[in-house]
């Protein structure tokens, strides 16, 4: 009856068991985890110490690869300069024929200006070789044909004054009509004019007493009295100093000539003034 019984097994045996065993498991892991946290430092050192000498290889090499450039860039200017002509080299190698004009680059730009008008007055001269500053002497009809000046057509002559002064009003009427005057008449001698007055009668002056013989008078062409063109010589003849006399028209003192034309300076100062 003294003999020891065993005590039956606990049904939560097992189960404390097994919670035994896993406190244990999770000792056995909270010990051995500082060891391989130890053993793992050294590969971690390893790679940041490989990090940083990248960086600092970094620092170093772009600062010196940034002051290598201008050196090549300075090489590069040096040979520009041996190649490209300056300003100056390029200006004076130029052929004269595609160099600007004088008047663009000279600094006295009036004094060559006043160079080109001369030269084009030279060459617009209204009648080359007459020159209207002077006057003929002489008498009605006695002229000398020196002191006389042919105009456009290459036959009718009058006196200078009178010459240069038609030409340009002729200038002007070209360019509204786009050819010469027609002219049937200038400079008449003495011989000329009693001829002339033995076939028109009353049409034509006393010889000596016409402004044809002073040089200061010509007739036009019909068509030149007639249209837009007779009006245009009407409007603006008296501005060259030329004009059909009061005594010439409709209900003047004299025969109805509208193609006789004056210098009407000329004739006040010397020729027959009829006015």
């Amino acid at each position: 009856m003294g003999s020891h019984r065993a005590e039956p097994a606990s049904p939560d045996a097992p189960s404390r068991r097994r919670l035994r065993e896993s406190a244990q498991t999770r000792s056995a892991s909270v010990t051995h985890a500082p060891v391989e946290r130890a053993t793992d430092r050294p590969g971690r050192k390893l790679a940041r110490l490989g990090v940083l000498v990248a960086l600092v290889g970094v620092t170093v090499v772009v600062p010196v690869s940034q002051r290598s450039l201008p050196a090549v860039a300075t090489a590069g200017d040096a040979l520009a300069d041996t190649t490209v002509p300056g300003t100056v080299e390029a200006l004076t190698s130029v052929p004269l024929s595609v160099l600007p004009p004088a008047s663009l680059v000279s600094t006295d730009a009036t004094a060559v200006r006043s160079t080109l008008m001369a030269s084009r007055s030279d060459e617009r001269d209204p009648l080359p070789g007459c020159d209207g500053t002077t006057r003929a002497p002489g008498s009605n009809g006695l002229l000398k044909e020196a002191d006389l000046c042919t105009l456009w057509d290459g036959r009718t002559q009058i006196r200078a004054d009178a010459a240069v002064s038609f030409a340009v009003l002729n200038q002007a009427f070209v360019a509204r009509f786009g050819t010469d005057m027609c002219l049937t008449s200038g400079y008449r001698t003495l011989a000329q004019q009693r001829s002339v007055k033995a076939q028109k009668g009353g049409l034509a002056a006393p010889p000596g007493k016409s402004n044809h013989g002073w040089g200061l008078a010509v007739d036009l062409c019909t068509s030149e009295t007639t249209g837009v063109k007779w009006t245009w010589l009407n409007e603006n003849g008296p501005a060259y100093g030329w004009d059909n006399p009061s005594w010439a028209r409709p209900g003047g003192s004299g025969p109805y000539e509208r193609w006789h034309w004056e210098f009407s300076k000329g004739v006040q100062q010397d020729g027959e003034y009829y006015g």
